[in-house]
């Protein structure tokens, strides 16, 4: 794809994907677009040749591939979650004429980068009516809430030690008015429910609503909302869209990642280790020696060296933006020598920008994807992703020619056939 079209789809699809929920619905669009078979893990599978996808808890995917000869599965997992300010269950409340609400967060925050920002609401709302409960996923697309900052005049220590209290200072206000109105009132007159209908409970986040927009000299830089991870999330799927693979390919996108992942759809459940055995199950394939013959690209985004702080970056393996994706090699990744020699000589036969990221060691990094999914699924596995300033806040940057990097690997991983034999690793 064009490196100008691949952008244009980069940034709307991260302006839909405004929650784990909204991105996976915007996922399964795009992948019925492209006729893959919704299929539903209830039901046996009789599958062969052709193109599948099976959605668990509306927040989590995975889509898969299937060519004419399978030997392997090539998996590729990212996660659709963001930090976010998770709503608490009634949580509505009037202080000082205003309208807020009490918010916990989702995720390791970066506190100060929620202030003053745009908010909306996004997520999964469960209607009850006539004893019948539906769910419908929601993004209200609106400016609904803010997070005011203190005035410079109030709070004199606002330059020098700004120590925020989530409790206190990053409670949003939804409205102010004649304190009539409750939260629930006005999310009904939001998503015009009728009388008979009650509002029995909710997944919701509050979202930068700030649109992701490219910027610089050269138009090479994003600034946008949720770069961490859904730059990963589209660089694997647009490059699953596009592979004539050789083998099984797997795109797979987990909940949770933020906070863990010990959900039933997150990294750490069983949701991918269960879709391949159903697979192998399917196509008559062992799933011990399937596994073995298997590999995992696992892509979550790392740091780039900041250039007001450069203290921060480690003396030989840190990242900076437009030198390529980068090969994360850290005590809790799952990265060896075996896969990331092999992913460095693809690269290098095909032109493809790439360097290694390593972290100081007086800092301390997250778990990976991998790490949590090979407990249950054990896999060559390597970890991937790109360089980004500012993780964790409402607002992040990265290289757009990092992420064209990252796609142009994915894609190339997907279509190549790898073989391991008497130690000797082979690709064609």
């Amino acid at each position: 794809m064009e490196k100008e079209k691949l952008k244009k789809n980069l940034l709307d699809f991260i302006q839909k994907g405004t929650s784990s929920f909204t991105c996976i619905k915007e996922i399964k669009k795009i992948l019925q677009e492209n006729d893959y078979i919704e299929l539903e893990e209830t039901d046996a599978w009789q599958i062969k040749e052709g193109k599948y996808f099976i959605v668990r808890n509306d927040a989590s995917c995975i889509a898969f591939q299937i060519p004419k000869k399978q030997t392997s599965f090539h998996i590729i997992t990212t996660h659709s979650d963001t930090p976010a300010l998770l709503l608490k269950p009634n949580g509505d409340y009037w202080k000082e004429k205003y309208l807020k609400y009490n918010i916990m967060p989702y995720g390791g925050l970066l506190n100060y980068g929620w202030l003053d920002h745009p908010l909306s609401l996004a997520g999964r709302i469960y209607i009850e009516k006539d004893h019948t409960l539906e769910k419908k996923i929601v993004d209200l697309h609106n400016i609904t809430a803010v997070i005011p900052s203190v005035a410079i005049h109030q709070n004199d220590k606002a330059n020098t030690n700004l120590d925020l209290n989530m409790q206190l200072d990053l409670q949003p206000i939804f409205a102010i008015d004649d304190q009539k109105s409750t939260f629930e009132t006005l999310l009904k007159q939001e998503l015009k429910l009728g009388k008979n209908e009650k509002i029995s409970d909710f997944d919701f986040f509050l979202y930068n609503k700030t649109q992701p927009f490219t910027f610089g000299f050269h138009d090479d830089l994003l600034l946008s909302p949720r770069i961490d991870n859904l730059t990963s999330v589209s660089a694997s799927l647009e490059s699953f869209l596009e592979s004539t693979p050789k083998d099984i390919a797997v795109f797979c996108t987990f909940n949770n990642e933020e906070i863990g992942s010990l959900t039933k759809e997150g990294a750490e459940s069983s949701f991918l280790l269960d879709t391949l055995k159903k697979i192998a199950a399917s196509l008559e394939l062992d799933i011990t020696s399937t596994l073995a013959k298997s590999f995992i690209i696992s892509s979550d985004n790392t740091h780039a060296v900041h250039p007001n702080h450069p203290e921060f970056k480690d003396d030989t393996g840190s990242c900076y933006f437009n030198e390529g994706f980068a090969i994360i090699k850290e005590i809790s990744s799952t990265t060896d020598s075996s896969f990331s020699s092999l992913l460095k000589s693809i690269c290098k036969e095909h032109n493809i920008a790439y360097q290694n990221g390593t972290q100081k060691n007086d800092l301390t990094g997250g778990s990976t994807l991998s790490g949590l999914s090979l407990r249950h699924v054990s896999v060559t596995s390597i970890d991937v992703g790109i360089p980004e300033l500012a993780m964790h806040s409402s607002m992040e940057v990265c290289s757009f020619n990092d992420y064209y990097s990252l796609y142009q690997m994915m894609k190339l991983f997907y279509n190549t056939s790898i073989t391991i034999e008497k130690g000797k690793i082979k690709w064609s």
